[in-house]
């Protein structure tokens, strides 16, 4: 029963529900009078139609497939710090920061 519960936990369940909610609240007139002020133009929400199109194709995947899928994504992505051995952290502190230095 251990190993259920470890094996259902692992396994992700797709939710379109958030994506839909993005969607709806990109055509909010706050959202849009947001967009214009900060951009000058209106937001068309093609980026969430998109979401929402990805997840509902992602639902009729078998769910063997689908976890395939988030896996390979989850992996593709790319990590929001750079990660860096001393050494490199070293010199690139000393690139940007080394002129700080000198004012000794």
């Amino acid at each position: 029963m251990g190993a259920e519960k470890e094996s259902s936990a692992s396994r992700r369940r797709l939710s379109c529900s958030q994506c839909f909610d993005a969607l709806w609240f990109c055509y909010s007139p706050v959202h849009q009078m947001q967009q214009y002020y900060r951009v000058g133009v209106l937001d068309n929400c093609y980026g969430k139609w998109n979401a929402l199109w990805d997840c509902l194709y992602l639902k009729t995947k078998p769910s063997s497939e689908l976890q395939e899928i988030l896996e390979a994504r989850e992996k593709d992505e790319s990590h929001i710090w750079t990660f860096r051995t001393p050494e490199e952290a070293k010199s690139h502190w000393q690139q940007e920061f080394g002129h700080l230095d000198d004012m000794d």
